[in-house]
């Protein structure tokens, strides 16, 4: 792999960040436009038998459609403004709130909190928060947008599996995840995918809703009721293709290289690449372990639970995952 400074990747996650904050809206408002076009277009295309004749589909009313876009534009723009800003201040109690962490200091965790202290000691970082998730499960994670965010999550099972070297290489992967400004990176792909998913799912809801009592409305026609669904079912295609594809493209955005290079640095801040290594190994092989949260929480983790689900699912899963294999990693590290 070809060798990349943490300068270059703070500089190439900072771009990614910016681009995904341009395509979003970019996307979302082609999205609105496409819903009043498809509308239009089903509107205009009302032939009818006259006699012998088919009277031909009226043209596309192109006013009405720019109108209906530029009046839905402002309500657009402010919900997705709002949500997005509300989530990313308070990313950080969001995710503390839907694992369950809890913060710890040195005198409730005096090992954990020292091996982070020496470790950003080493490498000149701020101190960042120690939280920890009281369970069973074998995993770790950064999260937080600035310094004052900034966190290190472990799991309680994962400090009664590693010894110290190991848990050392697990942290200064995460700690390589914070200098590298991966966490801004990923909690911007997970608010995004978040409204999308949600705004699939009421197109779906409401599509669904639509097929069940819109057609037998005693306002509407037979011959309007079909239509209405037909653009509704169109519409929520569009939504699932286009929400689909932007699930796609922001998990491929967040490079699987990002892993790599926090495997890379925490070996380097520990200064022992094989206890990394040794570490991923443990958590491969306890399967069992996986967390079994929000996947939006779940690409934070050091090994994603994907990696751990065998058979057809796992592979399948696994080609859409941001972390690349774990075996592959161990043996990245093995290299060193």
């Amino acid at each position: 792999m070809k060798y990349v400074g943490i300068y270059s990747q703070k500089v190439n996650n900072n771009t990614k960040s910016m681009l995904l904050l341009i395509s979003f809206p970019t996307i979302i408002l082609a999205l609105t436009y496409l819903f009043f076009f498809i509308i239009g277009y089903m509107q205009s295309r009302g032939e009818e038998q006259v006699g012998s004749y088919v009277v031909p589909a009226r043209p596309i009313d192109w006013e009405w459609v720019n109108e209906m876009f530029l009046d839905a534009l402002p309500w657009v723009v402010g919900v997705v403004a709002v949500w997005f800003v509300i989530a990313y201040l308070f990313n950080t109690a969001m995710i503390k709130h839907s694992t369950g962490a809890t913060e710890v200091t040195r005198k409730q965790n005096p090992r954990i909190y020292n091996i982070v202290e020496n470790l950003t000691m080493s490498c000149g970082m701020p101190m960042p928060k120690i939280n920890i998730m009281h369970t069973n499960e074998l995993n770790a994670f950064a999260s937080g947008i600035d310094n004052k965010s900034y966190t290190v999550t472990v799991t309680t099972g994962l400090c009664n599996m590693l010894n110290d070297e190991e848990l050392a290489g697990v942290i200064g992967h995460e700690l390589t995840h914070i200098r590298n400004k991966d966490t801004r990176l990923l909690i911007i792909s997970i608010i995004f995918v978040g409204i999308m998913s949600t705004v699939l799912t009421l197109a779906c809801r409401y599509m669904w809703y639509m097929a069940m009592w819109g057609g037998s409305s005693r306002r509407s026609s037979k011959k309007e009721g079909g239509a209405a669904g037909i653009v509704i079912l169109l519409i929520g295609i569009v939504l699932a293709a286009i929400g689909y594809f932007f699930t796609l493209l922001t998990r491929f955005a967040i490079s699987r290289k990002r892993e790599y290079m926090a495997d890379a640095g925490g070996a380097e801040l520990c200064g022992n690449p094989l206890a990394l290594a040794s570490a991923l190994r443990k958590i491969s092989g306890m399967p069992a372990a996986a967390p079994n949260g929000r996947d939006d929480i779940a690409q934070l983790y050091i090994v994603h639970p994907q990696a751990l689900t065998g058979g057809f699912t796992g592979w399948l899963s696994n080609l859409f995952s941001t972390h690349p294999s774990t075996e592959s990693r161990i043996k990245f590290l093995e290299q060193f």
